[in-house]
């Protein structure tokens, strides 16, 4: 485990939700196969997201969202079929037009998984990059437990 891992906790994430483990997401060794965690990861990215209101742009052509731009995870346990986890999200950073994103997936207090990433605000008329938001700035830092870097 990498020393930036042995600081994530639990605690750090004011956003998680829960997640059943599933038969089918083990594989021949009967650990959950390192594809699923992205899975995971990305239902708490979703979730966070739509709390904030930060995906209704994709859905209408009514302005902007975000976009994942890089994700990389570092495999801390293995995960045994049944299990429930906690998959935390929270924002580490926020740029001008960038997010960064860190996710722990928890087996109880016990992280399994650290995933960090870049989401890019991402206005989808011009096809480009954009600011993002004061509002949704706002919001991320009013939940956030750690403030985000600026």
């Amino acid at each position: 485990m990498s020393a930036d891992n042995k600081t994530i906790r639990l605690a750090d994430f004011a956003h998680r939700i829960d997640l059943s483990v599933r038969w089918g997401d083990a594989d021949m060794f009967g650990h959950v196969n390192n594809a699923k965690y992205f899975t995971y990861v990305e239902s708490g990215r979703i979730d966070y997201l739509e709390t904030l209101g930060a995906v209704d742009g994709v859905r209408s052509d009514a302005g902007g969202s975000v976009i994942l731009a890089s994700i990389g995870a570092d495999f801390i346990a293995q995960v045994r079929y049944p299990a429930q986890l906690v998959v935390g999200t929270r924002i580490t950073k926020i740029g001008r037009s960038s997010l960064g994103l860190l996710n722990g997936v928890f087996l109880g207090e016990q992280l399994v998984l650290a995933a960090r990433g870049t989401m890019v605000w991402f206005d989808y008329a011009s096809q480009k990059a954009a600011p993002v938001p004061d509002h949704v700035r706002a919001a991320i830092l009013a939940r956030e437990v750690i403030a985000p870097e600026m």
